[in-house]
């Protein structure tokens, strides 16, 4: 097993030393720089980015990359229940001789991607969708013959990597992408969530030199960590991250449109400040900041007057055939006069990539859930990073003494080491049940691993009886092992982010399992000439959110009936009959085939999880995804879009690779991910980073590493520092100096009325705090001293490069950043809370957690 194999699978990148990297010109791969004059830049080394790109002065405090992928900008129209997305990415050449860009971004698991156009100059190429492997192929050839080309693939339902070479300097080329999507609906409230980045993936399982690096046709193209045997194409699904103290360099704008139909209530957004114009049921939304950092989701929620939206059925029926789409809304919710008897299972995720404000989050509404249990319930907390952890060596009663020393046991966990998810699956799905109580498994965790698809593959098989609740927390988490875990588990899933209410989620969790809206549900369509019908109508899972039923089916020829629909409450039996119409002809609702193929795929790809994960899927069920891929138009794990512009631009040689880096989620730590060592890199002024390599090479090895332990999840770091103590290698890169932006008052400047106002901005808990420390320690509740210091919340009036610096100075530790709330999580001496509290820009400090 390599000793780098844990930190490259969180980081998502080979690790290299600035001073292997650094060539005489400063730029990695004999890159150069060239202003929009075209004279090359003045002498001196830069730092260089992951992927290749160079550090440019800061604009607003902050050192940008310069990089080939300059802006996204997204629209989105709303129509019901169904939004139509359209992303367009700008790609540019900053450099002296032409580039290929390898991007690796998100998307929703739910979008069925049907169109990618890429535009060079006044020229517009729609891409072709091909098998997978004839795809690359076509793009290989194309970029080894100098010519422009793109390339769209599929690496998990959420990860794409989109590929454009020969872009020459100062040449700009667009690549427009569309898909269609159904909206989330609950509680009267629709959803719309865009994911803007790419969570860094921890890979599990050991390295075998003898397999190939990518399977199913990978490119091979990307830096990234070594291939496993759970995760064969480790490399393709995690995106370098720009180093701590830096911006990757590209921005992102979004709008969208909703057309609800009924008049539009309470609509914001959870995580961006947002413009928002309404005339009645048409709203048009959009980001204040339209060069915004893509570093997490952008969550839309909104409700329409009028109690109930009643049953609704579309259908399409063209060249492929008929197609039907049927919204079933469920009855109220019944609370029911007794609650079932229930053993909890209780799961939380302690990795690294969990550690700053992730895990406080989690904490926090976990303890909500073991609070909110019955009385008759028995119960056990279990954590997992690279191992797993007990609270108890068995459930347990829900007793005040037993539950007591769990809430002990949550607050003591910090974030550090690996995902190891499987042996958490496990633990939660085996061992002897309680035959008098349902066990609910309720888990907490980002997601963030590779072998996503093999943990479905074992709760599919293994839940039984168990029903899984599964909470994805923090800014940016992966929804399709989130939603697809209480999917193959039959419970539900919820998005937990760092704004959002996690007392709430709690509330709403005990009143799934203990109120069910409608279980045992049958769908009977009374002869109608109906087929392929997803979910399968036999096997619907129990509703425990007041969330539509939504199926999506084919139908033959023409016809009218009843769909009936069964299923039970707390009061007892409960049926609803709809009126159905299906039309022989009916151009309109079009975007129901792409839909219903989604559908199908997805429902393909359920049958052999494993195969697919480990790259040797069921022949038959990779046939049939590639077929439907191919019909239908549709980006697939096993179909992907090239687009080639027959002009050659290049002549003679291959174009250098420089990957896109992204920034980190908001809100997650950089130390949790990279370790100690990725600070005292920067304290020696020399970030993290990644190779440039030609394209279709090998990527640059690494330097020679010495023996490890293997549980140290910061190896590769340490490993680079290091390689700083050679003393061939060239000097480390100097970063432009940093000007702060200015601000309307200077950020440390002390209040008017100095002790009222720091006690103001001071939460009572911390109030007088050192006067309670004894011996460099005190615990009450969330407020933790250990060795002097203390782990705090501090909530900036803005969120500036100038107010972090004065955060900084005044001996604050900052752990995380948390742009969407504008906050930092710190750790400072209890001595120094006060001069916190004295700075301007500070708004109120808090306990970690509270």
């Amino acid at each position: 097993m390599s000793t780098l194999k844990r930190l490259l699978g969180k980081v998502g990148s080979v690790l290299f030393a600035a001073a292997v990297l650094a060539g005489p010109s400063g730029v990695a791969g004999g890159l150069e720089l060239v202003d929009p004059s075209g004279s090359k830049p003045g002498g001196g080394q830069r730092t260089i980015l992951p992927g290749g790109c160079v550090v440019v002065p800061p604009k607003d405090g902050r050192p940008e990359g310069q990089c080939p992928l300059e802006h996204t900008d997204v629209r989105v129209e709303v129509s019901g229940f169904v939004a139509r997305v359209t992303l367009t990415q700008r790609f540019g050449n900053p450099y002296s001789e032409p580039i290929e860009a390898v991007y690796t971004f998100p998307m929703s698991d739910r979008a069925a991607v049907d169109t990618m156009l890429m535009k060079v100059g006044n020229r517009v190429i729609r891409g072709n969708i091909k098998e997978r492997e004839e795809a690359q192929k076509i793009y290989q050839q194309a970029r080894d013959a100098g010519k422009t080309a793109s390339l769209l693939d599929q690496e998990r339902p959420n990860i794409f990597t989109q590929s454009v070479a020969n872009i020459l300097p100062r040449e700009n080329i667009e690549i427009t992408i569309s898909y269609v999507e159904y909206l989330k609906y609950e509680e009267g409230e629709y959803e719309f969530s865009f994911p803007m980045v790419v969570g860094p993936r921890y890979i599990p399982g050991s390295t075998d030199s003898t397999r190939p690096a990518h399977v199913d046709g990978g490119l091979g193209n990307k830096a990234g960590p070594e291939s496993t045997d759970q995760v064969p194409d480790a490399g393709r699904v995690n995106a370098p991250i720009t180093p701590e103290g830096t911006r990757a360099g590209h921005d992102i704008s979004l709008s969208v449109k909703v057309d609800a139909g009924l008049p539009l209530q309470e609509i914001h957004s959870e995580l961006h400040e947002v413009d928002v114009q309404t005339n009645g049921s048409v709203a048009t939304v959009s980001l204040k900041n339209n060069k915004e950092i893509p570093n997490r989701d952008f969550i839309l929620k909104y409700k329409v007057a009028g109690q109930n939206i009643g049953d609704a059925v579309l259908t399409h029926a063209g060249a492929k055939g008929g197609f039907f789409s049927v919204v079933l809304h469920p009855p109220a919710r019944v609370t029911a006069q007794q609650a079932t008897p229930k053993e909890m299972i209780f799961i939380i995720d302690c990795s690294g990539s969990m550690s700053g404000f992730p895990i406080e989050t989690a904490k926090a509404t976990m303890k909500r859930c073991i609070e909110g249990m019955n009385p008759n319930d028995t119960f056990n907390l279990v954590t997992f990073a690279g191992g797993l952890g007990y609270c108890f060596n068995k459930v347990v009663p829900n007793r005040p003494e037993n539950v007591k020393k769990a809430l002990e046991y949550l607050s003591n966990l910090e974030g550090g080491g690996g995902t190891e998810m499987m042996p958490a699956i496990n633990t939660a799905l085996g061992g002897p049940h309680d035959p008098e109580r349902l066990r609910v498994v309720c888990m907490m965790t980002d997601a963030y691993i590779g072998n996503d698809m093999e943990i479905l593959d074992a709760i599919q098989k293994n839940a039984k009886d168990t029903r899984v609740f599964s909470f994805g927390i923090g800014n940016s988490v992966n929804r399709f092992l989130i939603d697809g875990m209480a999917r193959a588990g039959r419970g539900e899933a919820e998005v937990v982010s760092l704004e959002s209410d996690g007392d709430a989620a709690a509330t709403r969790f005990h009143e799934r399992i203990q109120s069910p809206v409608l279980t045992d549900i049958s769908i009977d369509f009374g002869g109608l000439n109906v087929s392929e019908v997803f979910p399968d109508p036999a096997l619907i899972p129990d509703l425990f959110s007041a969330k539509p039923v939504i199926l999506t089916g084919r139908y033959a020829g023409s016809g009218s009936g009843t769909i009936t629909v069964r299923g039970e409450t707390a009061e007892g039996a409960f049926e609803r009959r709809i009126d159905v119409n299906l039309p022989a002809s009916e151009p309109e609702h079009d975007v129901l085939a792409p839909l219903w193929a989604r559908k199908r795929i997805d429902w393909l790809m359920e049958q052999d999880w494993l195969g697919i994960q480990r790259g040797n899927a069921n022949k038959d069920v990779k046939g049939d995804i590639t077929k439907l891929g191919l019909e239908f138009g549709l980006m697939t794990q096993y179909t992907s879009f090239v687009a080639v512009e027959e002009k050659v631009v290049t002549e003679g040689g291959k174009p250098k690779t420089v990957e896109v880096p992204v920034e980190m989620p908001d809100g997650v730590s950089y130390e949790g991910i990279f370790g100690k060592e990725a600070e005292m890199l920067a304290a020696a002024g020399q970030p993290v980073m990644l190779g440039i390599t030609a394209a279709g090479a090998a990527p640059m090895s690494a330097p020679p590493m010495p023996q490890l332990r293997q549980k140290s999840v910061n190896r590769a770091a340490r490993v680079q520092l290091e390689s700083l103590s050679d003393e061939s290698a060239p000097a480390p890169a100097t970063p432009a100096p940093a000007e702060p932006a200015p601000m309307p008052t200077p950020v440390n400047a002390p209040s008017k009325t100095e002790g009222d106002a720091r006690s103001s901005k001071l939460d009572s808990r911390l109030v007088g705090l050192a006067a309670k420390v004894v011996n460099g320690s005190y615990s009450q509740g969330n407020v933790k001293v250990v060795n002097n210091q203390i782990k705090v919340t501090v909530f900036l009036t803005d969120f500036s490069e100038a107010a972090i610096k004065a955060v900084k100075d005044a001996g604050a530790q900052v752990v995380a950043e948390r742009r969407s709330g504008k906050a930092l999580l710190v750790t400072v001496r209890v001595e120094d809370l006060e001069k916190l509290a004295a700075i301007a820009a500070v708004k109120h400090i808090e306990p970690a957690g509270a």
